[in-house]
C-alpha cells in the first residue's frame, strides 16, 4: 500500500499495479480498494489503480463533513495527478460509480470510459433505507467466526455463496479486537450518509448523460434493491451502445468475479483507448 497527501493534508492510501489501459477502481460507500481483489486476477492486461477513500481502510479519518462525493472525486483526481496519469477509465462500484458519473460531468477530459457496478442515476429509497440501518455501526459479533456464521442470513439476496467467501468478506472489511468485531472505517461516515439521505436527491440523470461519448458499461445484481430494472431500461434507452450484464443470485452488490461480470468488464476494457 502506498500513500499520497491530498490538498487539505489528508493521507490517502492507494495501490497501483500492472500495465496497459489505466483503470481506476473505486469501491462502495463503506468499502476499500480490496473490494476488487476477487476481480483483479481475472482482468486482461491493464494498469489497475485502487484508492481507499478518506475515512476508510488505510486512509486517514478526516471527519463526516469531508465524506462526500465531491471531496472523494477531488481526491481521485489528485491521485491521478500524483501518479502522472492524464486519463483513466473508472470502474465504480456503487459510491464509486456515483463518483465516476460526477467526474464525467466536471472533468470529462480525464476519463476514457466508465463501468458501473449496480449503480445508476436513480437510487431506490428501499436500498438506501437498508444501508441507513447498518452504516457506521459495528457488527454484533465477538469474533470473525461469529460474524461469518451470521452473514448468510444477514446478506439477503445472495445465493450460492460459499462460507469461504463470507470469511474473505469479513476479513477484508472488519477488524477483530478484544472488544469484538469493529468496522474498518470512520463511524462518522454515518453522519455524512444521513445528511445525504435527508437531502432527498436520489436522481442524477444529467450526470449519466454527461457520459456521452465514453465507453459505458453497466452491471446489475438481479436481486438489487438499489438499482431497479426500470432505471436500467431508461439508461439503455439513453445509451443504446451501453454494454449491460445482469448477475443472477446477487443483490447490491455483485462481487465482480461472477462470469457475467467478468465477461462484461473484459469487453469494456477492450474498448478503451490505448
Amino acid at each position: 500500500m502506498d500513500f499520497f497527501t491530498a490538498d487539505d493534508g489528508a493521507k490517502i492510501a492507494f495501490s497501483d499495479e500492472g500495465q496497459g489501459p489505466v483503470v481506476l477502481a473505486l469501491a462502495g460507500l463503506t468499502r476499500t480498494g480490496r473490494d476488487f481483489d476477487y476481480l483483479a486476477p481475472l482482468l486482461p492486461p491493464c494498469r489497475l489503480i485502487r484508492m481507499d477513500y478518506r475515512g476508510r481502510g488505510d486512509s486517514q479519518w478526516t471527519g463526516g463533513a469531508t465524506y462526500t462525493v465531491v471531496r472523494e472525486a477531488a481526491d481521485a483526481l489528485q491521485l491521478l495527478d500524483h501518479l502522472g496519469v492524464e486519463k483513466t477509465a473508472i470502474l465504480g462500484t456503487s459510491r464509486g460509480g456515483m463518483i465516476g458519473m460526477y467526474l464525467a460531468a466536471v472533468a470529462k477530459d480525464r476519463l476514457t470510459g466508465l463501468c458501473l457496478n449496480d449503480i445508476g442515476p436513480v437510487i431506490e429509497r428501499k436500498g438506501l433505507v437498508r444501508i441507513f440501518d447498518v452504516v457506521g455501526r459495528n457488527p454484533l459479533a465477538k469474533t470473525f467466526a461469529d460474524l461469518v456464521e451470521k452473514l448468510p442470513a444477514a446478506m439477503v439476496g445472495y445465493e450460492n455463496v460459499p462460507m469461504s467467501r463470507w470469511l474473505e468478506e469479513t476479513e477484508r472489511h472488519n477488524i477483530e479486537t478484544p472488544q469484538g468485531v469493529k468496522i474498518n472505517y470512520d463511524p462518522e461516515l454515518r453522519d455524512a450518509f444521513i445528511h445525504a439521505f435527508d437531502s432527498g436527491v436520489f436522481e442524477t440523470w444529467p450526470l449519466f448523460d454527461a457520459c456521452a461519448g465514453l465507453p459505458v458499461a453497466l452491471i446489475r445484481g438481479a436481486n438489487s434493491d438499489l438499482l431497479s430494472p426500470e432505471t436500467v431500461a431508461e439508461m439503455r434507452r439513453r445509451r443504446p451502445d451501453m454494454d449491460f450484464a445482469e448477475v443472477p443470485g446477487r443483490p447490491h452488490i455483485p462481487f465482480l468475479d461472477e462470469p457475467e461480470a467478468v465477461a462484461l468488464i473484459r469487453d469494456w476494457i477492450a474498448k478503451l483507448p490505448v
